[in-house]
């Protein structure tokens, strides 16, 4: 079991790290997902707009992205039609600020839980 923790801990703490290192990237003035320049629809100018927002975008490109190279195809497959109902569930949101946290959270979380799933079976 304490095996086990550890190599969640270790796996989280990798993820965490390849987080920070997006965010410190020069592509900071724009959101990980989109190019903020040809931002043209009310939600991918709302994330634009706000840095909590932005950095929401970046956390979750990010995480899907390392999820994407983790899984098997059917998985992977899957997960690529789940982020496209999520990304017509954030278009659907606008440019309301709230809608677009709740999303981004729900993601977000999501995509945490998936990762630890795969964390969790461990030997790596």
């Amino acid at each position: 079991m304490a095996r086990q923790e550890a190599r969640r801990a270790t796996w989280t703490m990798l993820g965490l790290a390849a987080i920070i290192a997006a965010a410190g990237s020069p592509r900071m003035a724009e959101a990980a997902s989109f190019n903020c320049a040809k931002a043209s629809l009310p939600d991918e100018v709302a994330v634009c707009a706000n840095r909590a927002l932005n950095d929401d975008d970046v956390e979750m490109a990010t995480r899907y992205q390392m999820l994407l190279k983790l899984l098997p195809m059917g998985a992977a497959g899957n997960l690529r039609d789940d982020q496209k109902a999520w990304l017509a569930w954030r278009r659907s949101c606008g440019g309301d600020i709230a809608c677009l946290n709740n999303a981004y959270e729900v993601r977000i979380k999501a995509l945490s839980a998936a990762f630890n799933r795969i964390a969790a079976r461990g030997p790596f």
